[in-house]
Formats: C-alpha cells, structure tokens, sequence
C-alpha cells in the first residue's frame, strides 16, 4: 500500500542565490512533493524573471527600484503577483498559500522576513544564521507562540540536528528548548571549518590579500560576504553563536576545528565516549533536502560520497593569532545580551568595507572589536530594539571605518 505524499507549497526568500537555487533545484527534482508559492529576489531581474517564468509562483518580491523593470520582464498574468521592498518581501514570508518558507537572505536583511513566517506559524528553514545571531531567544519566543517550526538549514546546524536524539531534534524544530534534556546526555558539539583559502597563508601575508584571492573558497561556492566571513573564520563565528543559540548551549561547549576536506560537518560527543559524525558532500542541497522533507528523506541530487576516495581526513585547531574573528565571536557569545547584534553589525560594515577596497582584509577583525569595546548595550527586548542596537552599531563600525582606517 502506497502512502499519499501531502504535498507542500513553499516560498523562496533570495532565490537567486546559492541557498534559493539549491533550493529550487531540490523542488525541481520532487513536483509531486512541492509546489512554489512565492519567490523572493532583490535586484537580479532576469534571474527572478527566469525562475518565475518556470514555478510559476502565486508572489513575487524584488526591490523598490526594480519593479517596473521585472513588470515589463514578466508575462501578463505575473506581471500582477509582484510584492516590492522590505515591506513586500516581509508579506511574502507570511503569505498564506505558504506552508514553508525557506529563509536565504543574506545578512540582517533577513531578519524582518524570518520574524514575519515565524508570526505566522510557517515551518521556517533558516539558512542565514545572523537572525540566530542577533536575536534567537526572540526569534524562538515568537516561534513558541505561533506553533511555527524551525529547521537549521545551515550545513552545520544541519548536521548536528541530524546527530541529535529524535526527542531533542523535536525540541530544537518547536523552539522549546533541550537543554534539561541534552546537558546530562551530551558532553560538546563540533563545527568544522574548511579554513578558506588562506588556511596556509603566512600572517606576514595577509596584510596583502586582495578582493579576488578572498573570494576564491576552496569547497564552497557562495555569495561575496559568506565568502569573506569564510576567509576571516567569521563565518565559524557566527555559527558558534547560532549553535548556542538553536541548541540551548554556552560556547564552552561548542568546538570549531579545521577540516579542509569539508566531508564531516559536525560531531555530537555523548557522555558515554560516544561521539556521532555527519558526513556528506559539501553541497547545500542535501541539508535543504533533509529539512524540506523532513522527517523524511528524499533525494537531493547531490553525488553520493566515496567513502574511499576520501581516506585522508585531516583536522587541526584554528590559528586564532591569524583568525582572531572566532575569539571575537566567543567573547559575543560569552557577554549575550545584544553583543551578538553589535558584532554582526560591525563585521558586515567591515566586510563591505573590504569589499569596496577601502580597507585591508587584516583590518576586519580590528574594526570589529573597535566597535565592541565602544559598545556595551543592554539586552534587547523585542524586535524595534533589536533594530536599533543594529543601526547604533552600524554607525559607530562606519565612523571607525572612516576615522582610524581611513585618515
């Protein structure tokens, strides 16, 4: 006897970048298990174009600036589901034909978005960690209240949620909370690092690196910011402070060590000596595909991993003299409160900064504890705070970026 697959309809946020298209290819894959319901772009026109043409979606969002020209992209009969600007993407994430949104906004700008479907009782696959960062105990607050779901699409979160007992991994998707449950069971968790492409680069060096050696990730291939917090190690921070945050640990628990191979993605270490490994190949689709159909399984495209061919595993501590973005990462974490938000916000006014070679790749790291040591906030409360410890933040990395890196 066959069981009836319920099929599902889903809303894509950024689904022109790595994670939306990952994504859109996994549903490609499975028409009779998914549905698009809405598709969230920005400002890559022929793209959401293309892929609305395709799905065929119920909404569509993209910036203020680019609509008319997606208007007259689009067919007729499309031309009308357009939703535009933060307020539009905002509405798409709650839009009621959705029953999944997947959350792949890079940056805070994913923030509001992810607020918005958790409001609404969706079932959220969150793939950018700086809400997490910035405010998890409020994000899960509202997901408690909304009887939303939460599934970690990061690949790491990914891989410890799949390590996890099936009565903590109902725990981590309802945002109720595990640590009664997980504290007597388990010892630490482990994130591993590619350690980007300057892994082996002497620290003289550094001072040197140009835009373009940043961008060129050796496993991974990613939007430009992801791909400079790889290169610092703040990508790893980030994700130490979402682990504490989605698995109810302090960060003396959480361990990060480089792996350049990036085939195990996590550990989970039990008391007894037991210590559990995800493995798979470092393709996003396969965490997307288990949290799309979760508790099921299906196929995700990727290639299936040849245990042989991958016999040499290494891994090491991080150099943190040459990373130091990972200690500041620990020190957010450890102080709580909204340091988490404060570190965020000065890290992605340094990264665009590095970005738009107005400052060297080694002045990352010293931008952002600039700003931390001049900031010192109080925990916020709700989402308006939360916003406005960003916006201070920013402002201050600006006038830093500006005054001591620029004079």
């Amino acid at each position: 006897m066959t069981t009836a697959i319920h099929k599902r309809s889903v809303a894509v946020l950024g689904a022109t970048g790595s994670v939306g298209l990952s994504t859109l290819d996994v549903i490609r894959r499975h028409p009779e298990r998914f549905s698009v319901s809405g598709l969230g772009g920005w400002t890559n026109v022929e793209r959401i174009a293309t892929l609305s043409n395709e799905f065929r979606p119920k909404m569509i969002g993209v910036s203020d600036f680019e609509e008319s020209s997606l208007r007259q992209a689009l067919p007729g009969d499309l031309a009308t589901q357009i939703v535009s600007g933060s307020a539009g993407t905002e509405y798409l994430a709650r839009q009621d034909e959705a029953s999944i949104v997947v959350a792949g906004i890079s940056g805070s700008a994913g923030l509001k978005p992810i607020f918005s479907a958790l409001s609404s009782g969706k079932t959220v696959l969150i793939a950018n960690k700086e809400p997490l960062v910035m405010c998890g105990e409020l994000l899960k607050d509202v997901a408690r209240k909304s009887n939303a779901v939460l599934l970690p699409v990061d690949s790491e979160h990914n891989a410890v949620f799949q390590c996890l007992p099936e009565d903590h991994q109902t725990g981590v998707s309802q945002s109720v909370g595990v640590a009664q449950g997980l504290a007597p069971r388990i010892r630490q968790i482990t994130l591993t690092a590619s350690g980007g492409p300057f892994l082996r680069t002497p620290a003289s060096d550094l001072k040197h690196v140009t835009k373009s050696q940043a961008l060129r990730h050796p496993t991974w291939k990613m939007g430009e910011k992801i791909t400079v917090d790889s290169a610092t190690l703040m990508n790893k921070g980030l994700e130490l402070i979402e682990a504490c945050r989605l698995f109810d640990l302090p960060q003396s628990q959480v361990e990060v060590v480089v792996h350049p191979q990036s085939v195990i993605h996590a550990l989970v270490h039990y008391l007894d000596g037991s210590v559990l490994a995800h493995l798979a190949q470092a393709d996003m689709r396969i965490p997307i595909a288990h949290a799309l159909s979760y508790p099921d399984r299906i196929d995700s495209g990727a290639k299936p991993l040849d245990i042989v061919s991958i016999s040499n595993l290494q891994f090491e501590a991080p150099d943190l003299d040459r990373f130091p973005c990972l200690s500041l990462a620990r020190q957010a974490a450890e102080a709580g409160g909204a340091m988490p938000a404060v570190l965020n916000a000065a890290n992605e006014i340094a990264v665009e900064g590095f970005l738009n070679e107005k400052i060297r790749f080694i002045d990352i790291p010293s931008l952002i504890s600039e700003v931390m040591e001049k900031f010192s906030p109080k925990a916020p409360i709700n989402l308006d705070e939360v916003l406005i410890v960003d916006q201070s933040a920013r402002k201050i990395a600006c006038k830093v970026l500006k005054n001591t890196f620029q004079s």
